[in-house]
């Protein structure tokens, strides 16, 4: 017999990779060489409708292989850029259309 998880028992992303926390990033925005070369990706605000969903399509197709055998700071990068790509999608999309096939009965 299998018992249930507990989600709590794991550590989020945020308390497993440093990398996460935003500070990190906010530094290397900041300045210098080595930062520039550091970031990786165009600003998402820089990008077009057609390269911002063309980057998102990126991110989601290689989500699982990226969670299961990247190293930490990589994932930590994936989380961060995916985020980012998706909050520019939705700030430029507010009343996107949502599937009603996709809705669950509450």
């Amino acid at each position: 017999m299998t018992g249930s998880v507990r989600h709590d028992d794991f550590p989020s992303p945020e308390q497993r990779m440093p990398e996460w926390g935003g500070d990190q990033v906010h530094d290397m925005a900041s300045g210098g060489a080595d930062a520039e070369d550091e970031l990786l990706g165009v600003d998402p605000a820089e990008l077009d409708d057609e390269d911002l969903v063309r980057e998102m399509h990126s991110l989601h197709r290689t989500r699982l292989d990226t969670l299961r055998h990247a190293s930490d700071s990589a994932l930590a990068h994936h989380l961060r850029r995916t985020a980012e790509l998706e909050t520019e999608y939705l700030a430029r999309h507010p009343g996107r259309e949502v599937d009603p096939s996709r809705l669950r009965d509450a």
